[in-house]
This record gives C-alpha cells, sequence and structure tokens, in this order.
C-alpha cells in the first residue's frame, strides 16, 4: 500500500461526492484531522474503516489499497465483453459489460463461459423484414430446452427468453456485426458462427 497514492485517491473521491473532510469524517466516525492526514500521506486509514470509508466514497476497498481507480478503467465496458449470466433460482438473465459482482435471489453469479455452438445446437438465420428470425431444432422440454438466444452488436445488444413451452423460433433484431449466442440449461452459452441471414 502506497500512502502518498491512497491519499490522493481519497481525496479525489471525496471532492468528486462533493463532501468536505469533516462531513467524510464523520460519515466513518473519525476526526476530521484524520481525513486531513489520511490525504497528505502522513497516515493511512485503520483496516477496520476501510468497507465504510468505500462505500462513502463510490470504491472498493481494494481500490483504496491500490491507490488507483486505473484497473478498472483499462477494463472499461464494453460490447465485445459482454458477459452473461443466469439466476438458477429465478431465471433471471443478467448481462455486464466489464467485470461486475453479480447477485441474484442471494447468490453470486459467475459469467457463464462461452463455447461455439455444435451441430445440436445449430440455429438457422433468415431475415424477415430486417430482423433476424431464428430457427432451431432444439428439444424445448422443461428439463432441456434453450433458455434465451441474444446478439450483441457493436454498440447494443438484445436477448429473448425462451420458454419450455414455446416452438423452436425467436426474433431479434439485426445489429450489424453482431454476435448470435444461445443458452441451453443443459448444455450452457453457444456462440454462433457469423449469421448471415436468408432472404
Amino acid at each position: 500500500m502506497d500512502i502518498r497514492r491512497t491519499g490522493e485517491l481519497i481525496r479525489s473521491l471525496r471532492e468528486e461526492r462533493g463532501l468536505t473532510q469533516l462531513q467524510l469524517a464523520q460519515l466513518v466516525g473519525v476526526g476530521d484531522k484524520a481525513v486531513s492526514k489520511w490525504e497528505r500521506g502522513g497516515g493511512c486509514p485503520d483496516v477496520s474503516l476501510l468497507p465504510a470509508l468505500a462505500e462513502e466514497l463510490g470504491t472498493t476497498v481494494e481500490a483504496l489499497l491500490a491507490g488507483s481507480l486505473s484497473p478498472d478503467e483499462l477494463q472499461g465496458g464494453t460490447m465485445r465483453r459482454t458477459a452473461f449470466r443466469v439466476c438458477p433460482s429465478c431465471g433471471n438473465i443478467i448481462t455486464t459489460t466489464g467485470d461486475a459482482d453479480v447477485s441474484c435471489c442471494g447468490r453470486k453469479l459467475g459469467p457463464l463461459p462461452v463455447q461455439a455452438a455444435d451441430d445440436a445446437h445449430a440455429v438457422r438465420v433468415e431475415d424477415a423484414e430486417g430482423d433476424w428470425y431464428l430457427t432451431f431444432d432444439h428439444p424445448m422440454e422443461k428439463a432441456h430446452s434453450l433458455g434465451f438466444a441474444a446478439v450483441v452488436g457493436y454498440d447494443r445488444l438484445a436477448v429473448e427468453k425462451l420458454y419450455p413451452e414455446q416452438g423452436g423460433e425467436a426474433r431479434l433484431p439485426h445489429l450489424p456485426g453482431g454476435t448470435l449466442y444461445t443458452w441451453c440449461t443443459e448444455h450452457g452459452l453457444m456462440r454462433h458462427p457469423a449469421a448471415r441471414p436468408r432472404r
């Protein structure tokens, strides 16, 4: 831990949130002289204060210890980094475009690993008034079905949730340069070859 860098980060985040040293001190239960000392690099916050300090400054304990937000900036959200998560309890589909801690129904959800689609998960793509009309032969049974289809483009994404009782079809907007994904409840997340709709 570089206490000078940590102090500079505390000052920067405090000012960004429009807090005085006294206000921040009161929020975390210390005197304003302690905050001044941290910001000058004359000492560091007690480890027991770090979680509350991070919360009040809108950052993480790890960022405070590193004295920098740069790792997050370098990994910033971009559509190329889209990750999908599915809650095993309620079935929520959650997408992120950068590193994130995601929870649903009391569970932490990691990103679904992506694999190349095999023949059993092949999808046919046709043009339908500018959209992608998808058809597939995949089983749509309660225990084994496609749970969603998604397309990720340069600047946006679209997801259609699928249900076991529906037929083997979905409709998604055509996004230029889009990548097509489907999620099988038994075999996981599949990335499909570049989709070229048949007309």
